[in-house]
């Protein structure tokens, strides 16, 4: 008996703070939807609207009121279950608002995502308007921008283009949702490529600007925009046979600036691999800049050698990589001995003899820089002697004899230290010593960048600050770096499709199950959603009406469809085929809906009032299972709009400005809600609330538990007063089409948006998920994706469907968009290949 009474009772509590009622600090009020929340928590709920409150725990709009909630009922059989503090082994607290767990959760339908918000917001920024940038010459890459008229460099993304909707696709993907599309459908390790060097460029004033993403619309080609300076030898032709007396000076601030932009870009973890002199560029001030795009263009260069040499995809001996070698010196491409062997590895070449085991660092981009910088110093007659050499070189070794890879490495730096001599004087023997230490094999036995920088700066003057300088404190060779060299960027168009047809030959029996199911009919298994993505949508046309199509609804495993033919056609969703039509109204059928409550039924109804319910069991009837007619008066022009709330009730619109709610059973009028101005054009119920959209531009809210109003939308809203044609309620976001091509949305009882998307009336809305599709006057299906959170929506064009006639009605189900037109067709959008 004792353990009993230790033990707590099982008391009624409030679901938002958890507290105990007690009828003293923890008042039970109860609300108009019959569920009971404290009289404290109810002071701390938001009141959106006037006069109403969301209840807590069926999340209805219920009246308020004006008193507060002292003046609710209190639940009295609720505190007759309460013991006394006695009873209590935790007797009740005053309450204390920080306890109150008032959170509100609403949750949105989740849907296919085209990528997520946080994706969109990395990339947004770097996306270019489609019409800011002019090409001059396509095969060079030379374009500009159209404000300054700035030069730029268009660089094509290989195996990555901008997806043109197929010539049978329906579906026109927008511009910005395209280049969205192709960023997230590349490789992790491209985007990251992409990211590194975006990074670069934004922070090494050094490097050659970067401007962003851009397509090319008419050729469907993706492209990353870089600045275009003026090349070294066009602004300074003195240098194109080497140095002369007079350029010491210019050849040390240019060969400093050269040093300084390879150290921050090495700082970001960014490697080039493979340098040319036309990697880097002067601006008007005469800086030197890095030019990352030249860098990508050098190291495809070298890709280009070995698919030129018929090397690609076969095993090659020793003397043939000495005719890599020559073929690289020859285009001015700098890369280091391991850097060769990394790309043939990257390439799937395997080399016999040739044993090497260095590795790709950082040093490797000191062997690319000493040669630019003996490029500047001997002239052009630099890569023409060391070409010469390689190729005597290699023309000795015999099938006998092979060849000696390090002594070819040594005896270019032979060559150069001739070359040298010849070229500058003794005042220059410490940049002699470090040009050739530079090009030492073995990469670990190279200097550092910084240390070539500073002497190249004693060519100019000596000071006594070297301790100080910290160029290099931030770069460690085991720091993880990029190549970009061995990137995809790199590589050639062909190489790429290469890559991409194995991988989809490795996958094709992985993915095999996944595979959507083209077997009989019109049936498909992917979403229409994915044909957005890859461009591949698809439609069916659905004749059978005589005149504009007004509604669709679908329940059953049918498609329904109300037309002014005065008929409702019945439709299959296995082929799309015709199967019945509904015959006996006499008027235009203005709404259609399916209705599953105690039986699947079609509701419709007429210009003339009369509302007609047709049974949908097999077999199919001609004749009404039940009709009745609305009363007339000199103000009716009919039933606009249908709705149902599974609670038993039909929901009519009508031309008298009421919104009216019947028995489905017998047909009898229940209530009457007034207020309207005007017709009452569409209804749509959730949640416990019927909203009613109207020709005067307002949207009023219904309680459907007793059919009174709650609030009204629209009147506080500045702007002229434009007509409601369609609205779309899901959970927590009511979205409001209207007659001048505008489109409202209000979530969590807040009124968030208003955006124009088509240039006429907006006949009909409908959603998935994220994705609002709406359409009308202008003939347009638009696609946009919402997203943003309570306090804000963004609305992104996803793309849009041309059609013939003005769009009149709009329905999303299975996968499957659904569109009605006033040229009296039906079509259906999917996805297809």
């Amino acid at each position: 008996m004792d353990q009993l009474q230790m033990e707590s009772p099982d008391v009624p509590e409030c679901p938002v703070c958890l507290q105990t009622y007690d009828g003293e600090y923890t008042i039970p009020r109860v609300l108009a939807c019959g569920h009971t929340t404290c009289e404290s928590c109810l002071k701390s709920l938001p009141q959106k609207y006037p006069l109403t409150i969301r209840c807590p725990a069926c999340i209805q709009l219920v009246k308020f009121p004006s008193q507060g909630p002292s003046f609710l009922p209190k639940n009295i059989d609720l505190l007759r279950l309460i013991p006394t503090t006695s009873q209590l082994q935790n007797p009740p607290k005053p309450h204390n608002k920080a306890q109150n767990n008032l959170q509100h959760h609403h949750h949105q339908v989740d849907s296919v995502r085209l990528w997520s918000d946080e994706f969109y917001a990395m990339w947004k920024n770097w996306v270019l308007p489609n019409d800011s940038v002019l090409v001059e010459e396509k095969e060079n890459g030379f374009g500009c921008l159209k404000e300054g008229n700035r030069k730029v460099r268009l660089f094509k993304f290989a195996g990555v283009s901008f997806p043109v909707s197929e010539k049978s696709s329906v579906f026109k993907l927008s511009y910005d949702a395209g280049i969205m599309n192709c960023l997230y459908g590349m490789k992790k390790e491209v985007r990251e490529e992409l990211s590194s060097i975006l990074k670069v460029c934004s922070k090494n004033s050094r490097t050659c600007k970067v401007y962003g993403l851009w397509a090319d619309l008419k050729y469907g080609v993706l492209y990353l925009v870089f600045e275009r300076l003026n090349g070294i030898l066009d602004q300074l032709p003195e240098f194109e046979d080497g140095l002369n007396k007079n350029g010491l000076s210019s050849f040390a601030m240019m060969g400093m600036e050269m040093c300084e932009a390879v150290i921050a870009s090495h700082v970001e973890g960014l490697c080039m691999g493979c340098l040319g002199l036309s990697c880097f560029e002067m601006d008007d001030f005469g800086h030197v800049n890095l030019s990352l795009s030249e860098v990508l263009v050098t190291g495809g260069a070298v890709h280009e050698v070995i698919m030129e040499t018929g090397f690609d995809g076969r095993r090659i001996c020793d003397k043939e990589i000495g005719k890599l070698v020559s073929g690289s010196f020859e285009r001015e491409a700098f890369l280091s001995p391991e850097m060769l062997f990394e790309i043939l590895k990257k390439d799937a070449i395997e080399v016999d003899c040739v044993s090497f085991k260095h590795s790709v660092i950082l040093s490797s981009d000191v062997w690319s820089l000493a040669c630019i910088l003996l490029r500047l110093l001997i002239g052009k007659q630099f890569t023409e002697e060391l070409v010469d050499y390689v190729d005597n070189f290699i023309s000795e070794v015999s099938e006998e004899n092979s060849l000696d890879f390090s002594g070819l490495f040594m005896g270019l730096m032979e060559k150069v230290r001739a070359l040298l001599g010849s070229k500058v004087g003794e005042e220059c023997e410490s940049l002699q010593k470090i040009l050739c230490r530079c090009l030492n094999i073995d990469p670990e036995s190279r200097p550092l960048v910084v240390e070539v920088w500073k002497c190249v700066r004693e060519l100019i003057t000596k000071l006594q600050l070297d301790s100080m300088l910290r160029l290099d404190g931030t770069v460690h060779e085991k720091s993880k770096v990029h190549c970009l060299a061995l990137g995809e960027f790199s590589l050639l168009p062909k190489k790429i499709s290469e890559i991409l047809k194995k991988d989809e030959v490795l996958g094709a029996d992985n993915s095999s199950a996944e595979k959507p199911n083209q077997g009989e009919g019109m049936r498909v298994d992917k979403d229409f959603f994915y044909g957005l993505l890859e461009g591949k949508v698809k439609l069916k046309d659905m004749q059978g009406h005589l005149d504009c199509v007004t509604g669709l609804a679908i329940g059953g495993g049918y498609l329904f469809s109300s037309s002014f033919d005065k008929s409702v056609q019945v439709w299959s969703l296995q082929d799309f085929s015709h199967l019945h039509t509904f015959k006996g109204h006499e008027h235009k059928v203005m709404a259609v809906i399916y209705v599953d409550e105690e039986q699947p039924l079609c509701v419709s109804g007429d210009s003339g009032g009369g509302i007609f319910i047709w049974s949908i069991t097999i077999p199919l009837r001609q004749e009404p299972l039940k009709k009745w007619y609305e009363q007339k008066d000199w103000r009716y022009s009919g039933i606009h709009a249908l709705a149902t709330a599974g609670n038993g009730y039909l929901y009519t619109g009508s031309g008298d400005r009421s919104v009216k709610a019947w028995s489905l059973q017998d047909g009898i009028l229940l209530s009457t809600m007034d207020g309207h101005r005007s017709v009452v054009s569409t209804l749509a119920a959730c949640d416990g609330i019927l909203y009613s959209g109207s020709w005067d531009g307002t949207i009023r809210l219904w309680s459907l538990s007793d059919h009174s109003l709650l609030t009204v939308l629209g009147e506080d809203v500045p702007g002229t007063v434009t007509s409601v044609l369609s609205l779309f309620v899901c959970q927590n976001q009511l979205v409001a089409a209207h007659e001048n091509g505008h489109v409202k949305i209000w979530r969590n009882d807040v009124f968030l948006k208003s955006m124009q998307p088509h240039n006429g009336s907006i006949f009909a809305i409908c959603m998935e998920g994220r994705y609002l599709f709406t359409g009308g006057w202008d003939k347009t299906i638009n696609v946009q994706e919402l997203s943003g959170d309570e306090f804000q929506v963004d609305a992104r064009s996803i793309g849009s469907v041309p059609g013939g006639s003005a769009v009149t009605s709009l329905l999303y189900s299975q996968g499957k968009l659904f569109v009605g037109y006033g040229d009296r067709t039906i079509q259906v959008y999917y996805y297809g290949e």
